[in-house]
């Protein structure tokens, strides 16, 4: 069966979820499919049932259905699983040199724009709304009333995103503009290299004939004079024939140690800054990016990361790449814990304590049963007593039986014992309740996160 699904599903994502998988059986057309970790059963009931059944009828017509199991003695066990990366070597491909410029017609060197910048995935927000709706007014008409258009902002906060979205946002309009994407650092270079080459004035002819001129980080240019006038004469030339000029830098016009006669020229146009983004654009970066890696990240977790991670964009991707990684390659749900712990451990200054992060991470201990119920109870917003009262209405009841669940089948309590410590029931209904909690969580993903997210808050999983 593996056979049929590999073709079907991309070599990472197979090996990460299909990975100590295993056949346990068949019975009145049910398909007995072990899982080696708990972390993995929800992925493959939201995103591989259907195709896994599809797989199984194409091999055998009286399947009609497929139930997962957690079996972690099939973990690395080759007697029961087969080895998948022997089974399905990676094809080698040969290896074309990657390229991140390209030489244009007219012979102006530009770096090559990143497809996945795109107006429409960046995330607007306070800090950055007029940014944001600057270049879409650019994108749609170039070189018109916001020219040139000048952005600035910290390290991280999305200026190079902006500028190559709108770049791509304008190609996608008029192909056959010329845009020319660059660093302040690699116009340094072309022009050196025009003045040893002694070729002046091409390099001068060729920037003439850009369409649209994107220039990153332009503070860089202080205290390179000749740069700098090239520079002039160039953004002039443009401005004049009504082509498009973007730059970015780290802080406004008047603030540039560069010459009088350029930083007036930037103030000319449109200016527009990126501030730090708050908790809400936080947030919704985050929730962009996980919808992106098609994984399942609790809302707590993230809405933790945002909370605390408050520097730049670029520290709330690092934070969640740790956590990305901890799913796929550790196949460990990330809990608020585990993300305390990872920014406990980027954070560079030796003295800082764990509260800075807002979150204590002490030593694992494992929990009582007493502890269990607290944590059930607060989840669902029950008392204790509810919980072990004789209520059945349904917001008790399921909270009690998930803690009934938890005790047998991660504590190891006995049936007898959770019966006393729920009002001496008979040690039958605690049975029945754990065997109706297994059931549902094999066709409830909604159900089965709020219990491992209980189960990795108690410590319980990993």
């Amino acid at each position: 069966m593996l056979d049929q699904l590999a073709p079907k599903i991309a070599r990472s994502q197979f090996i990460t979820w299909f990975k100590d998988t295993a056949l346990l059986g068949k019975e009145e057309g049910k398909l007995v499919v072990g899982l080696p970790l708990p972390m993995t059963l929800h992925w493959h009931m939201e995103h591989y049932r259907d195709m896994t059944l599809e797989a199984a009828q194409a091999l055998d017509s009286t399947v009609t259905q497929i139930v997962y199991t957690v079996d972690v003695g099939l973990k690395d066990n080759r007697d029961r699983s087969p080895d998948i990366l022997e089974r399905f070597p990676e094809v080698k491909k040969r290896k074309v040199p990657g390229r991140s410029e390209v030489r244009m017609a007219e012979g102006i060197v530009s770096k090559i724009l990143n497809p996945n910048y795109m107006l429409e995935n960046f995330i607007v927000g306070s800090g950055n709304r007029l940014a944001q709706a600057a270049c879409q007014a650019v994108a749609r008409e170039p070189g018109g009333k916001y020219n040139p258009l000048f952005l600035y902002g910290g390290v991280g906060l999305g200026k190079t995103h902006l500028l190559q979205a709108t770049g791509n946002a304008i190609l996608r309009q008029m192909p056959r503009t010329a845009v020319v994407y660059t660093t302040s650092e690699d116009f340094t270079n072309q022009v050196v290299e025009a003045i040893g080459q002694k070729k002046m004035e091409q390099f001068r002819r060729r920037y003439r004939m850009v369409d649209v001129l994107i220039i990153d980080d332009v503070q860089f240019l202080a205290n390179k004079e000749r740069t700098q006038e090239e520079f002039f004469h160039t953004f002039n030339a443009l401005y004049e024939d009504r082509k498009q000029v973007i730059i970015s830098a780290d802080r406004p016009p008047s603030e540039l140690d560069l010459e009088d006669r350029l930083t007036s020229r930037f103030e000319r146009g449109m200016i527009a800054d990126i501030s730090t983004p708050d908790y809400e654009t936080r947030l919704a970066i985050l929730i962009e990016k996980v919808r992106e890696y098609e994984i399942f990240i609790d809302m707590t977790v993230l809405q933790f990361i945002a909370e605390h991670a408050k520097k730049n964009v670029r520290e709330l991707e690092g934070i969640l790449m740790q956590a990305v990684a901890l799913y796929e390659l550790e196949q460990r749900m990330p809990t608020v814990r585990s993300i305390a712990e990872i920014m406990h451990k980027l954070n560079k200054d030796e003295n800082s304590k764990d509260q800075n992060v807002g979150f204590q991470t002490p030593q694992k201990r494992r929990p009582t049963f007493q502890e269990v119920m607290e944590a059930v109870s607060k989840y669902y917003s029950v008392s204790v007593n509810e919980i072990v009262g004789a209520s059945r209405v349904r917001e008790i009841l399921l909270p009690r039986q998930i803690a009934m669940y938890i005790g047998r089948n991660r504590m190891g309590v006995s049936y007898v014992h959770i019966g006393e410590m729920f009002g001496n029931r008979d040690h039958t209904t605690v049975m029945s309740a754990v065997r109706k909690i297994e059931r549902v969580l094999q066709d409830d993903p909604q159900m089965l996160r709020e219990v491992r997210a209980l189960e990795q808050e108690l410590s319980l999983v990993e």
